[in-house]
């Protein structure tokens, strides 16, 4: 059967490493962004997901055969959250359904499932940890929620089969994103190199401490197609984790080395990145242009609230992958080796120096 693809979001971290792997596996594929990304063999569509007659303008002949939606849109409150990406969803579900092409709509959402929203992230009752996909919602408005329930109408309406993915923080490159702690990461410890400051540790003591996990962007993009393809995974949500873990202490000495610097001691002072990059625009611009680096705009590489975010949680964070291992996905990745392969892409690509 004719296996062609829809990547909603597909300029963004996840969106751009699933767009890899399907080509490598063969598959025709659509990339629909505000501003696609041009590639070999990708159709491009350009739209706006908030308005509703413009997608089903650019999907009308589309006829995808699998969704894979990756994308969502900040906005200032939850309730805001909740009706916007809700909307989206909406949108490209009401467009895609005269064509009755639709075999399965595969949806990457996150731990904010477990840790609630940004409002009131790690906060108040939470599970238990390493959290496991038949923990129940938490009782508070979340826009994560709103895109599940999008989906499951719709599913259930229109005849076809679904998944939900929740990674931890993604580690995989892409420029203008609003959540990118790897490249984040990359760029505040080029910054101190270039400038000697001292490389501090920007979180909580309890992440320091604490065991955590993460995400490289190509195990969700394998976990994607897996779920997409197996018939035993139809119609589940899944924890999707790189399958090792580690402490900050030891991981935050291990990019340090990579680099080239050295590790500032840690001396339990949270230093929010927010904070220590604010008048670094200017820096960074010098830094470029002395490097020829091809983004000299700080604000396009980096998204230090979020990393604080990560980084400043008062509760250990640890994901459990049962699920998936018991229904044959074994994928797994070092998360050290993710962080120094994306340093490396980055590197190569003239984005750090």
């Amino acid at each position: 059967m004719t296996r062609k693809a829809l990547v909603v979001g597909a300029s963004g971290i996840a969106g751009s490493a699933a767009i890899s792997a399907l080509l490598a596996g063969g598959w025709e594929v659509i990339g629909l962004a505000r501003h696609p990304p041009r590639r070999p063999d990708l159709v491009p569509v350009a739209v706006d997901l908030q308005d509703p007659v413009a997608v089903r303008t650019a999907l009308a002949d589309l006829r995808p055969s699998h969704v894979f939606f990756t994308s969502w849109v900040r906005q200032a409150t939850e309730a805001e959250n909740i009706r916007v990406n809700g909307t989206i969803v909406r949108n490209v579900l009401d467009a895609l359904r005269p064509a009755r092409s639709l075999r399965h709509f595969a949806l990457v959402t996150g731990l904010k499932h477990y840790l609630g929203p940004f409002e009131s992230y790690g906060q108040g009752k939470l599970p238990q940890t390493p959290f496991r996909e038949d923990q129940p919602r938490l009782e508070l408005a979340n826009f994560y929620y709103a895109q599940e329930d999008e989906v499951f109408a719709a599913a259930e309406r229109d005849g076809f089969s679904w998944s939900v993915h929740r990674p931890h923080t993604i580690i995989g490159k892409a420029i203008g994103n609003a959540m990118n702690m790897g490249t984040t990461l990359a760029v505040y410890a080029s910054i101190c190199g270039a400038t000697g400051r001292p490389f501090y540790f920007p979180g909580s003591p309890t992440q320091w401490e604490s065991l955590t996990d993460m995400t490289d962007a190509r195990i969700l993009a394998r976990h994607l197609i897996w779920a997409a393809t197996t018939p035993a995974a139809e119609n589940q949500a899944f924890n999707v984790v790189n399958g090792d873990v580690f402490r900050w202490k030891w991981m935050w000495q291990r990019i340090a080395e990579w680099f080239g610097i050295p590790a500032a001691p840690f001396d339990g002072t949270v230093r929010p990145l927010e904070q220590q990059t604010a008048a670094d625009a200017g820096i960074w611009t010098t830094i470029a242009a002395e490097r020829r680096l091809i983004e000299p705009n700080l604000g396009r590489l980096v998204s230090p609230w979020h990393t604080d975010a990560d980084l400043g949680r008062p509760i250990e964070v640890l994901t459990d992958m049962s699920k998936s291992r018991a229904l044959g996905f074994t994928d797994y990745e070092a998360t050290d080796k993710a962080f120094f392969d994306l340093f490396a892409e980055l590197r190569r690509d003239s984005l750090i120096p």
